[in-house]
């Protein structure tokens, strides 16, 4: 089977798994309500998705996609179908895998903001984030509370790492999948399993493999371009930040003893400590400059009133004075 076949059979196939969720969610949102949808909605569309394969694949029966373009699925010997545990193995790295490591990284990401921020105010309650309602978020909680400062400052590392990697593996992987016209998914990919198309004109495919092809190296040309922006955009970003650093501090040095006589006791209530070098936000609110940018780097609101904030908005205010 060529690549066009497997691109159509892998949109019908996303098609019809789209119409399922939405059915799905319509259903539990009119019996259920909003509230349960909402909080549930990825964990249906999990469900979903995995009895659609498990009503086809696992059956032993092709999928809506497959049976659209007339191909059908065989083990790396091109001469039998899979086995009932490669399909087994096919569905939960296509479904269960990305929905558990998505949801490891949401969580572990929000233990250790949630970490962070109160070793930066340990006399203010941690503010409410999500219910612990499964297992995995109490063992990673427990396991992030048993982490060093350090530690913690790796695994935040590795999660931003992550969390950039991944899409940028599906890239590469698509990309080469244009370039050999074989195995569409990564799950696919790992699990070895192929297509081989029956009936009708068995070379209509070839006259367009150059063509996807030459798709495929301009999508590896971009990905590698793509990777060098953002590795150049990261150290500009870390020495830009160790620079300004190293500039705050000689200010906040500078400028103690002309605070501390003036009795200008103003303080930042993102870092809990004198005020350095003053941003307003557009409703009035006050900031260190390092604080606040990185606040709104990240969620682009105030954080006292929640109002929406970019970090284009922000006011530094120049020789201010309490």
């Amino acid at each position: 089977a060529g690549p066009a076949r497997l691109v159509r059979c892998g949109q019908k196939d996303e098609l019809y798994r789209a119409g399922l969720r939405s059915g799905a969610g319509t259903a539990l949102r009119g019996l259920a309500g909003a509230r349960p949808w909402l909080q549930w909605r990825r964990e249906v569309e999990l469900l979903s998705d995995v009895a659609y394969f498990v009503l086809t694949t696992l059956s032993g029966y092709q999928t809506l996609g497959e049976e659209y373009v007339n191909i059908i699925q065989v083990d790396p010997s091109k001469k039998k179908v899979p086995s009932f545990l490669r399909r087994a193995l096919f569905i939960a790295l296509h479904t269960v895998v990305p929905y558990c490591l998505e949801k490891a990284l949401l969580h572990l990401e929000h233990e250790l903001q949630m970490e962070a921020e109160q070793s930066r105010s340990p006399e203010n309650p941690p503010a409410l984030g999500f219910p612990s309602r499964t297992l995995i978020r109490s063992w990673i909680r427990k396991q992030v509370g048993e982490l060093t400062e350090q530690q913690k400052k790796t695994a935040s590392q590795v999660v931003y790492v992550l969390k950039q990697s991944i899409p940028l593996l599906h890239r590469l992987h698509l990309a080469v999948f244009y370039i050999q016209g074989t195995f569409y998914h990564l799950s696919k990919r790992i699990t070895g399993i192929s297509y081989l198309h029956f009936g009708g004109v068995q070379g209509e495919d070839q006259s367009i493999r150059s063509s996807y092809k030459f798709l495929g190296i301009i999508s590896l040309f971009h990905l590698l371009l793509t990777v060098g922006v953002q590795m150049y955009s990261f150290k500009q970003q870390q020495r830009a930040r160790h620079e300004w650093r190293l500039h705050r501090n000689l200010a906040h040095q500078h400028s103690t003893s002309k605070e501390a006589a003036a009795g200008c006791q103003s303080r930042c209530t993102l870092c809990l400590e004198e005020r350095r070098h003053s941003t307003a936000t557009p409703c009035g609110h006050l900031f260190c400059w390092e604080c606040i940018t990185a606040w709104c780097n990240t969620r682009a609101e105030c954080p006292l009133c929640r109002e929406k904030c970019h970090p284009q908005k922000l006011i530094y205010l120049r020789h201010y004075q309490m």
